[in-house]
């Protein structure tokens, strides 16, 4: 949507990835609704954008995106805004590094709660305002192991498998709409959604990490041009090719690197981060 300007509704703001993408967005949008779940980021971050951009309409939305009344609340915000919303970028998440023969089941179950269920039920609450705009997006922001199969992140990876395959069909649903589904793919980034423990084993692995703020660079573009999907990084995307072809190379290859994860996994049956209170 090129020269469009966007009114958006984007999840997971207060978080490092998601106050990135406010930033890197305000610029070319007439509204933004701004949902997460620290009431104190928000507010900053529409102090930071109400300076910056006067005309710029933000709302913003303070709590559990798991929960019914918060997606409502977003769904009336969303009515409020001058003209039909035409951009929704579905970021929330979470992560738990652990072998997953430790987690609990209370993790197992918040994992596919936040990252998968929570943007399949927003997104149909909202489908029908973007469908009265000329034309629409849908963004869920995946992520590389939504094509790999990594130890330590077996549930996280099936919800982003999840919200890719989501993701493919709603598009191929919608294919006769002004509404496009599409799907972007992080490598590991440094938020708090990369752990210490994260970091070292992809120091020790050699394993790259982008700024929040590179990240946000690529979604603007992302957003700007066509393309269903988008996958950042090499050689990630070389990885990514193999495992669709030769998935046998990156077994192999993977097998060889077990130790060095298990050594960096953190003590058994910690919860995900958010249950920690690290805000995403």
């Amino acid at each position: 949507m090129k020269g469009v300007a966007h009114r958006l509704v984007l999840t997971g703001a207060s978080g490092g990835l998601g106050q990135a993408f406010a930033t890197a967005l305000a610029e070319h949008s007439s509204a933004m609704v701004l949902v997460g779940r620290d009431q104190g980021r928000l507010d900053a971050l529409r102090q930071q954008m109400s300076k910056q951009y006067p005309a710029l309409t933000v709302r913003l939305v303070a709590g559990d995106l798991t929960e019914s009344r918060v997606q409502r609340r977003i769904v009336d915000l969303s009515k409020s805004v001058p003209g039909p919303i035409n951009l929704l970028i579905n970021a929330a998440g979470i992560n738990d590094f652990e072998s997953f023969d430790s987690q609990s089941t209370a993790t197992i179950d918040r994992l596919i709660a936040v990252n998968l269920l929570a943007p399949i039920q927003l997104t149909q609450s909202l489908l029908p305002l973007l469908k009265k705009a000329p034309r629409a997006q849908v963004i869920n922001v995946g992520s590389i192991f939504g094509y790999l199969g990594y130890p330590g992140f077996a549930v996280y990876c099936a919800t982003k498998f999840g919200l890719r395959g989501f993701s493919q069909a709603l598009r191929r649903e919608l294919s006769d709409t002004e509404v496009a589904v599409r799907y972007f793919a992080p490598r590991a980034t440094r938020t708090p959604l990369t752990t210490a423990a994260i970091s070292a084993m992809n120091r020790e692995l050699n394993t790259r990490e982008d700024t929040p703020e590179h990240v946000a660079r690529m979604l603007v573009k992302f957003v700007a041009h066509e393309g269903w999907e988008r996958k950042l990084g090499f050689p990630e995307r070389l990885f990514v090719f193999l495992n669709h072809l030769m998935p046998g190379v990156n077994d192999r290859a993977i097998r060889h690197q077990l130790n060095t994860i298990r050594r960096h996994f953190p003590g058994r049956g910690q919860p995900p981060l958010e249950h920690k209170g690290v805000e995403l």
